[in-house]
């Protein structure tokens, strides 16, 4: 798969990626408790890959979570929106000091390696925005939160395409609350902690894990024509998984790990080649 976007260095809007800030003197105990991740990991400065669950341990968004300071936190998320995830994150404040407020902030993209962000720790150029490092062995990539930058939809496209062959799913609201961290090969991203404490859907995670029940993860498929979320992926004629995220012709499925030899289709009968998940992405 060619990953080389058609014009490497200018700044390129991602208008699906929004902010919502959690501030307050006790953000980052209501995000440590309602979070799959360990935020005690991180300390001002850094970044990890994040998510929350259901109580039954189902993904309902994915993010990156910037630890600003002991009591600012902003959440990256590529696909959902922020305003009912706040209205749904209130319903458990209680008594916590948090508030909730989504930053009139543009994110962009540029494929080109980041001025001073590496790994896990975002950096602040200028006053009025930071970059993050998005990297991986696929090639360089700088995302940014409040800088200037231009439509481009065909460097957008590239974008998501990215992500996907990182093994970052993108989930649609059709795709929330499906599958489990495991089913998405997020421990790829180390995106949640099997030995914080409790947090929804931590015993089911926990299990899983530590029984060694995870039978499913993700596939990186790729088509002749172009795929649709929710689709079956078929060997043999039977049903073995769903593509989760697509972009255009590249695909996210959640396969099993075990499986027979053979071609994998779509329901049309279009052959689906898989290919190697490339890494880099993990904080």
């Amino acid at each position: 798969m060619d990953n080389k976007p058609h014009a490497a260095a200018h700044a390129f809007r991602l208008p699906d990626h929004r902010i919502l800030a959690i501030t307050g003197q006790d953000a980052l105990a209501f995000a440590q408790a309602q979070f799959m991740n360990d935020l005690t990991l991180l300390t001002d400065g850094q970044w990890q890959w994040n998510g929350w669950l259901t109580a039954k341990g189902r993904v309902i968004v994915l993010f990156a979570l910037l630890r600003l300071d002991p009591q600012t936190l902003w959440l990256l998320l590529p696909d959902a929106d922020p305003a009912p995830l706040a209205e749904a994150l209130r319903r458990y404040v209680f008594r916590s000091k948090v508030s909730f407020s989504l930053p009139a902030l543009d994110v962009a993209g540029r494929f080109i390696a980041p001025a001073q962000a590496a790994g896990n720790r975002f950096a602040q150029p200028t006053q009025t925005w930071f970059e993050l490092d998005m990297s991986g062995d696929a090639g360089a990539r700088t995302l940014m939160i409040g800088a200037p930058a231009t439509e481009d939809a065909a460097a957008r496209a590239q974008w998501d395409a990215s992500d996907l062959i990182h093994g970052l799913p993108r989930l649609p609201r059709s795709q929330a609350e499906l599958w489990t961290p495991q089913q998405l090969s997020l421990e790829r991203l180390r995106a949640f902690s099997v030995k914080k404490g409790c947090y929804p859907g931590q015993e089911i995670v926990a299990r899983t894990h530590f029984l060694g029940q995870a039978k499913r993860g993700l596939a990186l498929l790729e088509a002749d024509a172009p795929l649709a979320v929710g689709s079956d992926v078929l060997l043999a004629g039977q049903a073995l998984g769903t593509i989760v995220s697509c972009v255009e012709r590249t695909a996210l499925a959640v396969l099993p790990h075990e499986r027979a030899a053979g071609l994998l289709q779509t329901q049309d009968g279009q052959p689906l080649q898989e290919r190697s998940l490339a890494g880099g992405l993990a904080r």
